[in-house]
């Protein structure tokens, strides 16, 4: 059975894409999401033995009829995809799908024969599934600096290390930021309700974007919006997304991705198999976040660096809680997870420079974390109540004033942290090759943190403060 928090997660992700079904899974689990009635193959022959064998099977499924059974070639096929529908997505609810469940299982069988998969669920990537409860962010008070803090370093236009940052686009009053003044990109959609409340995530993409050049200033940052609707996408959209986005500006130096999914298995993510194929011949160094599940499944793209032919082009990144010495609590981790980052109430841009803009709370703390953890996580403090955790009951949801910067906490923004720290170390040593400033960095690094038991690689900014992490002896 899903987790209360994940179940609000996935009532909002829907709510935000009315037009496409979701399920739970693997069997409402609550690991990830992914669309009702279809599955995903690559184009082409592949395509027609995965439509042929689900109609082979079709009787073994609940409410499957051979006139179900419908092949579909997306538009834009950069990414060799094909959606098959296999249900009719409108039966049932979010509890997983059958009927889906019942493909896969009848492709196993020509998957051992060919020696690789053929289909799999068409799953949401998002920027926040199954994420603590501190991925909110939180109003800092007047005067407060960011942290990390901006490193010394000038923007030079001549020198600076490409940045494209995938994620929600770029607030309206960012430029009021000074660290953004040469950041461009996509702006965001509907910052707030017709209530003049923001909006969940927005100011997503601005916050890591401000972690990013206030890391490593001399930095060109691009923003592109993929993620602006509640930052969630399907994985059948994702990866021609990303390819149109390095289709717009270029491969980057640096490509930082906030976002991702699980999918139960080791061997990638079906929808973002050509664009990471395409990215392996680039010299274009993906940083991206190992997720806020608290889990060892391996989180994608970002587990991509696990896999043979990857290591130079995939940097994985975990989060540090605020002192930096072990993981946070809502972190994934595992051998697939490269490094790790601070990513617990680090301070940057959020919204509201030029006017202040109200936020209620989506989801409420916790009265002791939900991993188990002892320290003041961002499950538990600070304290507040939210709309989704509070429908039916009596407690009335906390609203809040954002000015300018805010503390925010996940593998979201540890990753631009560690995007930061490659970028400030191409600049320092005039290394043009983001791949090879990678491994430089790794190989230069003493800093260690303790995660589960194992020690790890952390990266961490000469510039980041630590923050407390005991228990405050009071509650106010």
């Amino acid at each position: 059975m899903a987790p209360q928090r994940f179940r609000e997660q996935y009532d909002q992700i829907q709510r935000s894409m009315p037009d496409v079904p979701l399920a739970i899974g693997p069997d409402d689990a609550g690991e990830f999401l992914y669309e009702k009635g279809v599955v995903l193959a690559r184009d082409g022959e592949e395509a027609r033995l995965v439509e042929d064998t689900v109609r082979q099977h079709f009787t073994t499924f609940a409410g499957l009829t051979a006139d179900h059974v419908r092949r579909t070639s997306l538009e834009t096929n950069r990414s060799g995809i094909t959606r098959i529908r296999v249900a009719d997505p409108g039966q049932g609810d979010g509890s997983g799908d059958p009927a889906v469940a019942g493909a896969l299982r009848a492709l196993r069988e020509p998957e051992g024969r060919t020696g690789r998969r053929l289909v799999s669920r068409n799953h949401v990537v998002s920027i926040a599934v199954n994420a603590c409860p501190g991925d909110e962010p939180v109003p800092v008070e007047a005067g407060a600096q960011p942290n990390p803090a901006v490193a010394d370093g000038a923007h030079t236009p001549d020198s600076a290390v490409g940045v494209l940052v995938i994620d929600t686009g770029l607030m309206n009053d960012y430029r009021s930021y000074p660290l953004l003044a040469h950041t461009r990109g996509d702006a965001q959609v509907e910052e707030c309700g017709e209530d003049g409340i923001l909006r969940q995530y927005c100011g997503h993409g601005t916050f890591i974007a401000g972690l990013v050049a206030a890391v490593a200033p001399n930095t060109d940052i691009t923003v592109r919006g993929t993620l602006n609707d509640a930052g969630a996408i399907l994985e059948s959209e994702f990866g021609e997304k990303l390819f149109e986005a390095v289709d717009q500006d270029g491969w980057p130096d640096i490509l930082s991705l906030s976002a991702g999914t699980s999918n139960g298995r080791t061997d990638g993510l079906l929808g973002v198999d050509a664009f990471m194929r395409e990215l392996r011949q680039q010299r274009t160094l993906l940083v991206a976040c190992a997720g806020n599940n608290s889990s060892a499944s391996p989180f994608w793209p970002a587990a991509y660096a696990d896999l043979p032919g990857f290591e130079n082009a995939v940097l994985s990144i975990g989060a540090l809680r605020g002192d930096g010495e072990f993981g946070a609590c809502f972190s994934n981790h595992g051998a697939w997870v490269k490094a790790y980052a601070p990513g617990e109430r680090l301070t940057s841009a959020l919204t509201g420079f030029d006017t202040p803009v109200p936020y209620v709370y989506q989801h409420s703390t916790y009265d002791a974390c939900r991993y188990g953890f002892g320290y003041a996580c961002t499950c538990r403090h600070p304290r507040h109540t939210g709309v989704l955790s509070e429908e039916g009951g009596s407690g009335k949801p906390d609203q809040v004033m954002f000015e300018g910067l805010a503390q925010w906490s996940g593998t979201s923004f540890a990753t631009p942290v560690a995007v930061g720290m490659v970028a400030a170390h191409m600049t320092a040593r005039a290394e043009t090759d983001p791949r090879a400033a990678r491994q430089q960095l790794m190989d230069a690094n003493s800093e260690l943190a303790e995660v589960r038991g194992a020690t790890v690689p952390a990266l961490i900014p000469a510039t980041w403060r630590p923050t407390p992490v005991a228990l405050p002896s009071t509650r106010t």
